[in-house]
């Protein structure tokens, strides 16, 4: 299904409360032409795809109960471009996470991740803005058993735990050496390409101000590895 069709086959559904109120999703306006041409104006390449320009049309988001509004036109509202250059800032859980949908250099609309800040963990979430609307959809039908709480409350905790990873098995070779970027002295490569939804890495690991490096479009990210120095070596600056 296009974005717009996802989006239309869950209007009819209806949710159920914790406290037994039942709700709808509350949709949006949709965007008007010199909204459209504004957003497009702000893009990489000014590049709108077909389909996302359908679904702005009819709608730019809508409201659902247990997440902070979704928004499908909030370009640029994310922080950290470090780890996503341009994006689009899907909802938040109203705790400082988001939901950021990936938009590559030509203005291709890619997946959708799970940026967490306590831990600090990225979650590979949807395959592209379709799941994660089903996703949404899912988790007002089945809230703790559907895949958005899953990752929210359990995945996000099992990555910063490591007991599921990827950078520690990571035996590819990349060449980062190409002059493009500073690389730091020591450094792990979390590479989501191709990977399955629930797959990341935690950001935060080395502690406040780590360095992390998206060298291209690719879901591939470089982050500053630090090893804590001994008493000792602290106190002679590292000297032997």
């Amino acid at each position: 299904m296009t974005p717009k069709q996802q989006l239309e086959s869950i209007l009819s559904s209806q949710y159920e409360s914790e406290d037994g109120d039942l709700y709808k999703v509350e949709l949006l306006d949709g965007m008007t032409d010199s909204e459209i041409e504004n957003l497009k104006n702000q893009l990489p390449n000014n590049f709108l795809p077909n389909e996302i320009e359908e679904l702005l049309r009819f709608s730019k988001g809508f409201e659902l109960y247990g997440l902070e509004e979704v928004r499908f036109d909030a370009f640029g509202h994310f922080g950290l471009e470090e780890m996503f250059p341009n994006s689009i800032q899907l909802a938040g859980d109203g705790f400082g996470n988001f939901w950021i949908l990936d938009i590559d250099s030509k203005g291709n609309w890619n997946s959708v991740y799970y940026v967490c800040h306590d831990p600090a963990v990225l979650v590979k979430h949807s395959e592209n803005l379709s799941e994660f609307i089903k996703h949404v959809d899912e988790f007002g039908q089945k809230g703790s058993q559907s895949n958005l709480d899953i990752i929210h409350e359990k995945t996000a905790m099992d990555i910063w735990s490591e007991k599921i990873g990827i950078m520690a098995k990571n035996e590819k070779n990349y060449d980062f050496e190409n002059g493009q970027v500073e690389l730091p002295e020591m450094f792990l490569v979390a590479d989501l390409t191709d990977k399955p939804i629930k797959t990341g890495f935690p950001w935060g690991k080395s502690g406040p101000n780590t360095k992390i490096i998206r060298p291209n479009d690719e879901p591939i990210w470089i982050v500053e590895k630090r090893v804590k120095q001994s008493f000792l070596s602290r106190l002679f600056g590292g000297k032997k």
